[in-house]
């Protein structure tokens, strides 16, 4: 199985093509930081409207880097929340029309949970990448450091979790 997964949360617009949840096949980021960079911070209308014009260029080198083209994508993820509305809004609505263009499932994905499950991913061939030899093991405690939204996290499975 073989999930597109789009990321526009804050500043940077992301996607990445996953194979049976553990082989990172691709994984293309645009950065806008160095629009942000005379206001101090990330300003979140520059922030949505560099989605706007980098979303779909990125979305297209994933898949060409995954050597995949849609009939090989079995799903769509795409990051909800938490995050700058602007930012998530053109991911959401960019995921969702391609899922229904595409004839494609669409999930939706906590930002926050996405950090600790970025750990889950064991294979790629992609240079410069170093991932875990192996899945982590249940129960494990997570500490999730993403901006305003950092979190001590006591998972006992993947659907029982507690934030401490």
């Amino acid at each position: 199985m073989k999930i597109l997964g789009i990321e526009t949360s804050c500043d940077e617009t992301a996607a990445a093509v996953v194979a049976d949840g553990n082989r990172l096949l691709s994984n293309v980021v645009a950065s806008s930081m160095n629009l942000h960079v005379p206001y101090g911070g990330v300003v979140p209308e520059i922030a949505a409207r560099s989605h706007i014009e980098v979303i779909l260029p990125v979305i297209q080198q994933a898949l060409d880097d995954a050597k995949c083209s849609w009939d090989d994508i079995d799903g769509i993820a795409v990051t909800y929340g938490a995050g700058l509305g602007g930012s998530l809004l053109i991911g959401v609505l960019t995921a969702r029309t391609l899922a229904i263009a595409h004839r494609k499932p669409l999930y939706a994905i906590n930002h926050v949970e996405a950090h600790v499950y970025a750990n889950f991913l064991t294979e790629t061939s992609l240079p410069g990448y170093q991932l875990p030899s192996q899945e982590p093991a249940f129960p494990m405690l997570a500490i999730i450091v993403s901006g305003g939204h950092s979190q001590l996290v006591l998972f006992n499975n993947h659907f029982d979790h507690t934030v401490l």
